[in-house]
């Protein structure tokens, strides 16, 4: 309302684009995206700390793209259900277990997966596990790296070739490489994406640098983000009564009490997944233009930093009649049937296998729990705290009262 529908912000020679409305994001954002693909570029965390190997911070690396993609797509995702369904349990179990953790909880049940998915190793695993506790410092590091105008070398990249500049950054390079290229020298096993570099490196012409960080790419951007989505899920669910009964209805009426969610249910609940994709709507991932950009006679120039602003574009008086209000029944058609565009809202290259964790996971979270926020502590929606490389909720508490008495018996 002040700024205008898109305004620029300038630090030294970067230029950032905010878009901060829906047709202004459309316009822009949809209709250019092809020159939008590529991400931010930090000298300081993109080129030294990951040797420009890791695919979140990468410039259009088609190649390394399509290594993660074919592994990935839907069909592939597919694969991964029993393992989903398996983690997914324990997580149900847990948080009945011990509600006020269910925070950690998410967190060792997206790490627990991802290592599966990218490693083969089986079983739970602990967050505060040497490995895992390693890769947790690793993704600070590169945290760090990626605030603006900490390293000059983002704004004075001949820097970067100075051998005693950035010893600081280099280091943490070699810590990263040698730590995915422990998790990568051990035994694999089948339905395994480290096992699926390995016999497929020449095909995929990947070196072993590559090879290694596309595997730790996985872990690093997947467990982290899947972490927080689901404590955002968590707090959704215990932020909006009406919306929680809603979904409930459907999960009662489709699944009952004598069983389990499965994936089978997926076309028969699709309020889950429209409660699911709302949620997405919380916080973005900006792009960076590989070439000049037109719009309403204005120019973003090319290597200008462009944000959507999800929040701002969700509050669009346009397009919600009512934008504070939490609302996942726009994803819905009028016969209550999933949006054609819902199901490929979310296109990063793990989108298949996240929209398929979130859905199974919110699913037996509603069904197995009634969820709401706790009097003595209320939450607070817009607290969201940096963390690693990912934003996620501050600690928050929600009261979790059982729905289905032989649910413990049911998730074995």
């Amino acid at each position: 309302e002040e700024y205008g529908l898109v305004f620029t912000l300038c630090s030294g020679s970067n230029i950032t684009v905010i878009i901060g409305r829906h047709q202004a994001a459309v316009d822009i954002m949809e209709k250019e995206g092809a020159a939008l693909v590529d991400r931010l570029r930090w000298t300081a965390a993109s080129e030294i700390v990951l040797g420009g190997m890791r695919l979140l911070l990468l410039q259009c690396g088609e190649r390394l793209r399509k290594a993660l993609h074919t592994h990935l797509q839907a069909k592939a995702a597919k694969d991964y259900e029993p393992l989903q369904m398996h983690y997914t349990a324990n997580l149900i179990r847990n948080i009945a277990g011990n509600p006020t953790k269910h925070m950690d909880y998410a967190k060792e049940y997206a790490a627990s997966f991802i290592l599966s998915l990218v490693y083969g190793r089986m079983g739970s695993i602990a967050t505060n596990e040497p490995e895992i506790a390693a890769i947790g410092r690793s993704l600070k590091c590169v945290g760090s790296a990626v605030r603006p105008e900490v390293y000059m070398v983002d704004e004075y990249p001949f820097l970067q070739y100075l051998p005693f500049y950035c010893c600081d950054l280099r280091s943490w390079h070699d810590e990263e490489l040698s730590l995915y290229q422990r998790q990568i020298a051990g035994d694999t096993v089948k339905l395994c994406f480290a096992k699926y570099l390995l016999e497929n490196q020449a095909k995929l012409q990947l070196n072993h640098g590559e090879l290694v960080y596309l595997a730790g790419t996985m872990f690093g951007a997947g467990s982290t983000t899947t972490a927080s989505a689901i404590s955002v899920v968590i707090m959704a669910v215990a932020c909006f009564l009406q919306r929680q009964t809603w979904v409930q209805e459907e999960v009662d009426a489709v699944v009952g009490h004598n069983r389990v969610p499965t994936f089978d249910d997926y076309i028969d609940l699709p309020r889950v997944l429209a409660f699911v994709l709302e949620s997405y709507w919380w916080r973005p991932v900006g792009g960076s233009a590989s070439r000049d950009i037109i719009w309403q006679n204005y120019c973003l120039p090319k290597d200008a930093i462009v944000i959507g602003d999800h929040w701002s574009i969700c509050q669009d008086p346009s397009v919600s009649a009512n934008p504070e209000e939490f609302d996942p029944t726009h994803w819905l058609n009028n016969d209550g049937s999933l949006r054609s565009d819902a199901s490929v809202y979310r296109v990063c290259p793990g989108g298949h296998v996240a929209n398929c964790l979130l859905f199974i996971t919110t699913a037996l979270l509603l069904w197995a729990f009634r969820i709401s926020e706790d009097d003595k502590a209320p939450i607070n929606q817009w607290r969201f705290r940096g963390e690693e490389i990912s934003i996620t909720p501050e600690a928050f508490e929600v009261c979790f009262e059982r729905k289905v008495e032989k649910m413990n018996e049911l998730l074995k």
